[in-house]
């Protein structure tokens, strides 16, 4: 005897294999958030540590911001993995945001060139990835056929 709940748990197999431009967005925004939830963390304990701000509530305040930032890319790799059709919007806003960084971080030179080419070729890739025919189909993305009723 099946339930709903047991056969809502069940694994799908008439959907697809997931395209693996899917799966590369969604492990490249992941690390994205992951490396965004490492700079708030390493914030918060630089502050908690004793680090020397000049404004104490300032620089909790900023640690708490990167610390929310993290939770929109985070998110988004979720429901790119799961094919979640919202996912895209997110996901493409987190890399259009990330292109200023990579080149504001490039025009410092040294270092910072090396992370803001990281930065925006990897922004440039899955914006690559996004955009392709086959990530908007299994995203369910794209334009529908009206039916006549």
């Amino acid at each position: 005897m099946t339930t709903d709940a047991s056969s809502a748990d069940a694994p799908r197999t008439s959907e697809p294999p997931r395209p693996g431009r899917i799966t590369a967005a969604a492990a490249v925004v992941a690390a994205q958030g992951v490396v965004v939830a490492g700079l708030g963390v390493t914030m918060l304990a630089m502050l908690l540590a004793g680090s020397r701000a000049d404004d104490t509530v300032q620089a909790l305040t900023g640690a708490v911001t990167v610390l929310a930032l993290a939770v929109l890319p985070l998110a988004a790799a979720r429901g790119l993995w799961l094919r979640r059709r919202w996912s895209r919007g997110p996901a493409v806003i987190v890399q259009l945001m990330a292109l200023p960084v990579g080149w504001q971080m490039a025009q410092n030179g040294g270092v910072w060139l090396a992370g803001g080419v990281a930065i925006a070729l990897t922004a440039l890739a899955v914006l690559g990835c996004l955009m392709s025919p086959a990530a908007a189909g299994a995203l369910g993305v794209g334009p529908r056929e009206h039916r006549d009723a």
